[in-house]
């Protein structure tokens, strides 16, 4: 009687010590998962100012192809421009070639002209001299009186009339001969003067064309320049943005092994506080298994000397440490349990694996760049020292190592969660 009433002060005596010893362990584990799930939410909210980072980028990039296409126009209308300015430049330039042959023509018309003119005037001069010598008067008197006949004279008559009137008209017509050269010369110089004004002005706007042209060419090559650095950004928050999402989907996994292992923990611990209870045999005391052993939460991810430790470098954050080893084949190992993020290749990390994993309710982030393969794919559930690769030279590598990174927390692209790695291996 004694030994049942010991047994049964004892069986509940481990109950009610299950009892009240698992309220500060359920209190723990919901602890965790409120951790776990806050940080799945931040990664939700860094996620939509991703996004709508994205939707700015969109929205700028369309701006600038706005701009290009008003630019655009402004260049057609200019080309359009040039090529009517051009168009009367060659017509002007027909016109002055066709003037310079009708001056041609006109110079030999000025030669004969001339010749003509410098006859009349030596002939002219003949006769003003003969005009002094005899003293102001023709005898024309004395050529009438040497008649023989009253016909001879009549002939004689009518021949000093039409010497006479001969003086007159070549007087007459060497002054229309000197006005006339004078009238188609003044012309001919007054066409050709405007002609090559107005050539003048039409090579004076084209200049002005092409500057203006040249002006919106370089104003085309900086909208391009801007819509490609624009697009550049949108690619590298599409980068961002994808691995947030995935990131976000890893720790929900993490948050659903991290439940299952609590789970594991309480039924295992129920399991052990049953067995203790019909196995006590009187005694005053319940044996409670140790936790595992480990050698740290995380390991060495390769094999290799540390070439480059975390922090400053170059101006910028070295947000991790590099182990290099020139030996082939070396192979890389996932620093503790997790589940891949993503697995990808990176313009700047290469090839290279993104692991969430929750230790003791803490949400870490591991990173391994510059891998020569990958092992692993997105959403693989990897195990401590499982191998996910090779190290390797890819990306912007100047050398055959592995970059690790450790992020105490979700990755973000500003790397605000990132530590030390030697701190932790």
């Amino acid at each position: 009687m004694k030994k049942s009433l010991m047994i049964l002060t004892v069986a509940s005596t481990v109950s009610f010590g299950s009892l009240f010893g698992a309220a500060p362990t359920e209190i723990l584990a919901a602890t965790k998962m409120q951790e776990l799930k806050k940080e799945k939410a931040q990664v939700e909210s860094e996620r939509s100012q991703v996004e709508s980072g994205i939707d700015k980028a969109e929205q700028e990039i369309g701006r600038l192809q706005g701009e290009q296409k008003t630019v655009e126009s402004e260049i057609q209308r200019l080309d359009l421009a040039m090529e009517d300015t051009n168009g009367k430049i060659r017509e002007k330039t027909q016109q002055i070639d066709d003037k310079n042959v009708e001056i041609e023509k006109l110079q030999a018309e000025v030669k004969v002209l001339k010749d003509r003119i410098q006859k009349r005037n030596e002939m002219l001069k003949d006769r003003a001299r003969n005009f002094q010598e005899t003293g102001g008067m023709v005898s024309y008197v004395d050529v009438l009186m040497g008649s023989k006949s009253f016909g001879d004279f009549v002939d004689r008559a009518s021949a000093v009339a039409t010497i006479m009137e001969a003086d007159q008209d070549i007087l007459k017509q060497h002054q229309l001969d000197k006005e006339m050269l004078e009238k188609t010369q003044a012309k001919v110089e007054a066409e050709l003067e405007g002609l090559k004004k107005m050539r003048a002005d039409l090579e004076g706007m084209k200049v002005k064309l092409d500057a203006q042209i040249k002006e919106k060419n370089t104003l085309m090559a900086s909208l391009h320049e801007k819509e490609e650095e624009m697009e550049a950004h949108k690619l590298g928050l599409q980068e961002e943005t994808e691995l947030l999402a995935a990131q976000s989907a890893a720790i929900q996994k993490a948050i659903n092994m991290e439940a299952q292992r609590q789970a594991e923990a309480e039924r295992q611990r129920q399991e052990a506080a049953r067995r203790a209870a019909q196995n006590s045999g009187g005694s005053s005391s319940a044996a409670v298994p140790a936790p595992p052993v480990s050698s740290g939460a995380f390991t060495k991810p390769a094999n290799g000397r540390f070439t480059s430790g975390f922090g400053q470098r170059w101006g910028e954050l070295h947000a991790g440490v590099d182990i290099a080893n020139s030996a082939a084949n070396v192979p890389v190992v996932a620093a503790a349990d997790g589940v891949v993020i993503r697995s990808y290749y990176s313009s700047s990390y290469g090839n290279c694996i993104f692991i969430a994993h929750s230790i003791n309710g803490q949400v870490y982030t591991t990173v391994y760049a510059h891998l020569e393969s990958r092992g692993v794919g997105s959403g693989a559930t990897v195990s401590k020292g499982q191998q996910i690769g090779y190290m390797g030279n890819t990306g912007q590598s100047t050398g055959k190592h592995l970059h690790f990174e450790i992020h105490k927390g979700p990755w973000n692209a500003a790397k605000s969660n990132a530590v030390d790695p030697m701190g932790y291996l």
